[in-house]
């Protein structure tokens, strides 16, 4: 719920202008180098979001936001897989919703890129496409809570360890996945995600 259309009711009034609303995955969640993403046929429809990724440098615990910039050193572009029907049915009952986003290979990254080597992360482009075709865009510009405060607001409740990853949050509809199709990410236009899915 970082950027405003995931943000609001149908009157276009912020749901959520207070805390930012976070949830955790386990390694085993993560996808990487180019390997292809395996559709899990059990799990039903499965949708896939774009996301600017941050990578932590350093251990942090209770991090004030003025100094959360010394806390990343690199982005990329995260696709965050969701078992959208299996969504569904937890929220209905008003169970946890780890077994729709936290199953095996539902965070894929792409090549990180150095800060240095970017615009202020407030005003970075990223960009998914699916069989060549642009699917969701953003600009960090939009988001709700900057990457900073999210920084500084999840080290308030764990520790932050150098090689932890933050998935920022999704800049517009999510896209339904099926087999064969090829995903691409960019930051700033630097193409830094490419994967097929099986």
């Amino acid at each position: 719920m970082n950027y405003p259309w995931h943000n609001k009711d149908d009157n276009n009034t912020l749901l959520n202008n207070g805390l930012p609303v976070f949830y955790t995955k386990p390694d085993s969640t993560l996808l990487r180098n180019g390997k292809p993403f395996f559709v899990p046929n059990e799990l039903g429809r499965v949708e896939g979001q774009a996301e600017l990724v941050v990578r932590i440098n350093r251990l942090g615990k209770g991090i004030p936001e003025r100094f959360a910039h010394r806390y990343y050193d690199a982005f990329t572009v995260g696709v965050n897989f969701v078992a959208v029907d299996v969504l569904q049915r937890l929220r209905s009952s008003g169970l946890p919703w780890d077994a729709a986003v936290v199953f095996d290979q539902s965070a894929a990254i792409g090549e990180w890129v150095p800060k240095d080597q970017l615009p202020p992360v407030q005003d970075l482009h990223f960009s998914l496409d699916i069989n060549g075709q642009r699917v969701q865009e953003g600009c960090t510009a939009q988001m709700v809570h900057s990457v900073d405060a999210l920084v500084a607001h999840i080290s308030r409740y764990m520790t932050l360890r150098t090689g932890d990853i933050l998935f920022t949050g999704t800049p517009s509809p999510a896209t339904t996945v099926a087999i064969d199709d090829h995903i691409d990410g960019t930051v700033d236009v630097m193409g830094v995600l490419h994967f097929n899915v099986k």
